[in-house]
């Protein structure tokens, strides 16, 4: 099932393309659940509109509950892979039982939670009282699924980072190709309207959870799932180095709740089409930085692995090659956001003001999308290289920053402004992680080769 890609001896470039377009595409197809579920709710005869606002509202606490399976899946692959480096392989199975066990644990406790909160939560971020019913009935179902999204995302790092790219890429495949065909049999067929797309995510993820699991239980993959090795040690050291993503994926849900909020207060009766038209954009946006993802999340592993090996020239090749891929996905990007965007709008909707607040804010929200490649590039490479502190606070302060714009501009000026806030702050951003890159990774990799870190 797939040819399994030697980290420490195939060439570099061959390895990115390898790790990182089945990865890109993994992400890229993953942003699909997403996407179809807002296309079809947004086609809904009469209520379309409205629903696809009540379900933006959901959008953070989405992020929010599938960023734990990151927290884990994240922190546990590099370190498997950091021991693959070293030749270690029992180590390696230790880390990922203790990984499993927490995504079981976690799962427990988010989903009761969620659940006895999702009323308060959805008031807060933004729902209106015409939006709350849509909302509700969304979240409630997904919530119910919370096992299953943290399942099949935090497991299938571990499939990765042992070189199984295409595995990893039919984990994803399996469950967004399944979620198309049941958003449109429950909403269209069954005409179950925003429960049907909940239902069907649902569905979908418990059928790439399935798949997950099976693999990693079987005799195919060197590491293996197993029930022994337990250690706090190994849980807090695995927290440590996820905690970085983590806090760069939950901290979207504080900026996603803040410009609905903002768009909600100073949009006036204009506000629900203003978190409607948001939450295509933001839809938009994911096609890029999702797949920008795959890239520099894919070669993750190639990056750990020869870092625990400290081969210094392989991990400075590996990260020009990203850095490389990166700018050609965006600047792609960027032209096709300046000319094609409202064939992406009319998926969501064919009302004309819609159409053009949302064809007008996708196209300020990319405006620095080029220079987000080293934003993305950067940040991933230290998260990989076990410098997590660095990562965190450079993701931290473009997410500070975002804040900020999110509250000001709409103050000093009308409440649309709020949208460059993201333009703004990827530019600032990406200037400063280039800068801390180069001042910051000879040191850390001469530290790596005296055995220091």
């Amino acid at each position: 099932m797939g040819r399994t890609n030697d980290l420490g001896r195939d060439p570099i470039v061959s390895l990115v393309i390898r790790l990182a377009i089945p990865t890109m595409i993994a992400q890229f197809v993953n942003v699909l659940y997403a996407i179809v579920d807002r296309m079809y709710i947004g086609n809904i005869p009469q209520i379309g509109d409205t629903a696809l606002a009540g379900v933006g509202v959901c959008s953070p606490i989405i992020t929010l509950l599938t960023s734990f399976g990151t927290l884990v899946g994240i922190g546990g692959s590099v370190l498997v892979s950091m021991r693959l480096g070293e030749k270690n392989q029992k180590k390696a199975e230790e880390i990922l039982a203790n990984c499993f066990l927490m995504l079981v644990i976690l799962s427990v406790i988010l989903t009761l939670l969620f659940l006895l909160l999702k009323g308060k939560l959805l008031i807060w971020f933004g729902a209106s009282s015409t939006t709350f019913p849509y909302a509700n009935t969304y979240l409630t179902i997904y919530t119910a699924g919370t096992f299953f999204a943290l399942m099949a995302l935090g497991m299938n790092y571990f499939i990765i980072c042992q070189g199984y790219s295409t595995i990893g890429m039919l984990t994803v495949l399996i469950g967004a190709i399944l979620n198309i065909i049941l958003d449109s049999v429950f909403i269209f067929v069954f005409q179950l309207g925003v429960a049907g797309a909940a239902l069907a995510t649902v569905i979908s993820q418990f059928a790439s959870c399935l798949f997950v699991i099976c693999f990693l239980f079987s005799k195919k993959p060197k590491v293996r799932i197993t029930f022994s090795g337990y250690s706090f040690f190994i849980i807090k050291r695995v927290l440590m180095i996820g905690f970085s993503p983590f806090v760069i994926l939950a901290t979207d849900s504080v900026l996603i709740i803040a410009l609905n909020t903002v768009l909600q207060h100073y949009g006036g009766s204009d506000g629900d089409m203003l978190i409607a038209a948001a939450t295509i954009v933001q839809s938009y946006m994911t096609l890029i930085t999702a797949p920008m993802l795959g890239i520099t999340g894919g070669s993750q592993p190639l990056l750990s692995y020869n870092y625990g090996a400290k081969e210094e020239k392989r991990v400075t090749k590996g990260i020009q090659t990203v850095v490389v891929f990166c700018l050609i996905f965006t600047t792609i990007m960027f032209f096709i956001s300046r000319f094609l965007p409202q064939y992406f709008v009319r998926l969501f909707t064919s009302d004309p003001s819609y159409m053009e607040l949302s064809i007008w804010g996708i196209k300020v929200f990319t405006l620095s999308v080029i220079p987000l490649s080293f934003q993305y590039a950067f940040v991933d490479t230290f998260t990989a290289l076990s410098a997590t502190k660095v990562a965190l606070c450079l993701s931290l302060a473009r997410k500070a920053l975002y804040l900020m714009l999110t509250i000001l501009l709409p103050i000093l000026f009308v409440a649309r402004s709020a949208f460059y806030a993201e333009p703004l702050s990827d530019f600032i951003a990406s200037i400063t992680s280039t800068l801390v890159f180069f001042l910051f990774y000879k040191k850390h990799m001469e530290r790596r080769l005296a055995g220091i870190s």
